[in-house]
């Protein structure tokens, strides 16, 4: 019989490696738009590099974004009905 703690600190682990490989990411656009992607866009040559939400590459320029954070951490816009 295998010991409770044993079996605790296995699906901690198992819950902390899922975590981590599914954080989305939201890209705030200048004019408030926002763009959500899987992991983290990483910035190349004035270009973010991404994954969309189907998990295909894609791009967007720098200049077009003005915050990158966690999806966790944005607010959902609102406009300006305040809705």
């Amino acid at each position: 019989m295998e010991s409770p703690m044993k079996t605790i600190i296995f699906l901690m682990l198992v819950s902390l490696m899922a975590t981590g490989c599914a954080r989305r990411y939201t890209m705030t656009t200048n004019g408030g738009g926002q763009i959500v992607s899987k992991g983290r866009p990483q910035l190349s040559n004035g270009v973010y590099v991404y994954k969309d939400l189907q998990g295909r590459r894609a791009t967007v320029p720098a200049g077009r974004i003005r915050e990158v954070a966690p999806s966790s951490m944005v607010t959902t816009p609102r406009d300006g009905m305040g809705r």
